[in-house]
């Protein structure tokens, strides 16, 4: 087989024909086909980076032999880290997944804010209070608020921007 020193274009026309056989090939090795397309994307980057000006006798091959180097060695990380954490895949996911409660940095930063903005609630009249909290904490509409309070839905509306008007003052003009 003659030898030929594959272009940027043919590397790149190779991966594109042989993409969705790779990720096959490497979701047969780890069982689990979106960590295999990142994996494919890996062996890629590897690919094109060694062969530019290097002659190949066989490309697929090379290609694939990445592919299955980075498959296994994958594969062998997560056992490895399974194995220290005693934790299964699963366990790790519902460990990563984003927390509805804010961290502690956020409570702590925002923190005076709130309380500025509880201070604000305070000072507003009752009715005015109510409207607030009605339309922008328990996400109220202004009928809803106008049967409430047993006012108009104009007045209720008064009353909502009033309230935020006064927050948005006392908390330094956001928007």
């Amino acid at each position: 087989m003659p030898r030929s020193v594959p272009s940027n274009a043919t590397s790149l026309s190779l991966f594109m024909r042989q993409r969705s056989a790779l990720v096959n090939y490497a979701s047969s090795i780890i069982g689990n086909r979106v960590q295999a397309e990142d994996l494919v994307q890996e062996a890629w980057l590897r690919f094109d980076d060694a062969t530019r000006g290097r002659f190949l006798e066989d490309t697929t091959g090379y290609l694939y032999r990445i592919v299955r180097n980075l498959a296994l060695d994958s594969k062998r990380r997560d056992a490895r880290e399974s194995s220290l954490t005693g934790a299964s895949d699963y366990e790790v996911v519902v460990q990563t997944q984003a927390s509805d409660s804010p961290d502690p940095e956020t409570v702590a930063v925002y923190k005076d804010e709130f309380e500025i903005l509880m201070q604000a609630l305070a000072e507003l009249p009752e009715r005015t209070r109510i409207a607030c909290e009605m339309h922008r904490v328990g996400g109220a509409k202004l009928r809803e608020i106008a049967d409430y309070l047993e006012i108009s839905v104009p007045l209720a509306h008064k009353l909502v921007t009033d309230g935020i008007d006064h927050c948005r003052e006392r908390l330094g003009g956001w928007p």
